[in-house]
């Protein structure tokens, strides 16, 4: 008796249109659940064992900043799922590279040459970094920018948000919402190493001297770290208890809302930062925050996990739409 998609199914433990899709290659179906209804359909003989072998896994490499990031922490999740849900069969390996030793990014990146089918990174702007790159790709290893870019690399491409859109985005938000036309700013970053937290920091002061009377009397460099930043921001709050509004770059939202709760100023400086986490949420939730602006994680992780899966395998790379950027305030916070 000639096996049936129904007979597939049943033995596979799945739905006769997940076998439909896995064998003629329609939407999207889990690794998992693929092999297993290739499986099945080579040992039933439904299948040619020689012309329609399992797919070995693609080997992707993620190198991401450690810290205190809950972004990160959220994307690496992202990073895990999206490959469980690729259309092909996908390893990813999660690496993190200390964020007070950047340099050592290069030497994890050359790590990898002949050990990686594809690798995404978050990268800091440096040479170092950037000849890294360009001696893996010359090894036939696609490379791809996340989050942050890098531009004079070879690379398949970049999946992020227009960081310099999002500066101005801030910009825009923050003097619609200070009830001043006049009035002090101060703006903390991550790292100026990173693309994204510059092009973020010059969209925004931009947008301030183009369209306002506003004025950053503080830059402060923090490297994300929450502690550091809840010190920086007490001592701001203290040298300037006219502040008007702050735009945190990068990471490190907490410490800026402990600052803010402790000196009695939540609700009456605007505060104004980046991603939604499960920190974030709540900021926003109590008025310590008046908005976020997030770049969807997910759908990052989703189009990393593709574009790197389709340049290993040598395919053409899939036509993606931009990510977008998207502004939460207390009444619109998406479901997780």
């Amino acid at each position: 008796m000639r096996p049936t998609i129904a007979m597939i199914a049943q033995m596979a433990g799945v739905s006769a249109t997940t076998v439909d899709r896995v064998l003629n290659g329609r939407g999207r179906v889990k690794s998992r659940t693929r092999e297993q209804v290739l499986r099945v359909a080579q040992e039933t003989g439904y299948l040619d064992k020689a012309s329609a072998p399992v797919a070995a896994p693609v080997l992707l490499d993620f190198i991401l900043p450690e810290g205190q990031s809950s972004f990160i922490e959220t994307l690496a999740s992202h990073l895990r799922g999206a490959a469980e849900n690729s259309r092909v069969p996908v390893t990813p390996r999660i690496r993190f590279f200390d964020r007070s030793n950047p340099e050592g990014l290069a030497t994890q990146i050359l790590s990898l040459k002949g050990k990686s089918q594809g690798i995404g990174v978050v990268a800091v702007d440096l040479p170092e970094v950037r000849e890294a790159i360009r001696q893996v790709a010359a090894a036939g290893i696609p490379v791809l920018n996340m989050v942050s870019d890098l531009t004079n690399v070879p690379k398949i491409g970049y999946v992020g948000i227009d960081n310099r859109a999002a500066g101005r985005l801030a910009g825009l938000l923050l003097s619609r919402l200070i009830k001043s036309e006049t009035g002090k700013i101060a703006v903390f970053a991550g790292s100026l190493a990173y693309r994204g937290h510059e092009e973020r920091e010059m969209g925004f002061r931009h947008f301030l001297s183009e369209e306002t009377r506003l004025e950053v009397v503080e830059m402060r460099e923090v490297r994300d770290n929450v502690e550091t930043m809840h010190q920086e921001a007490l001592a701001l709050l203290k040298r300037h208890p006219d502040l008007a509004g702050i735009y945190n770059i990068g990471g490190g939202n907490r410490g800026i809302a402990m600052a803010l709760m402790e000196t009695g100023c939540a609700g009456k400086v605007v505060f104004i930062g980046h991603e939604l986490t499960e920190h974030s949420r709540q900021f926003l939730l109590r008025r310590v925050m008046d908005a976020v602006i997030d770049q969807n994680p997910r759908v990052e992780a989703r189009d990393a996990i593709e574009l790197l899966a389709h340049a290993a395998r040598g395919e053409p790379q899939p036509n993606l739409p931009p990510i977008r950027i998207q502004v939460v305030f207390r009444e619109n916070i998406p479901q997780v």
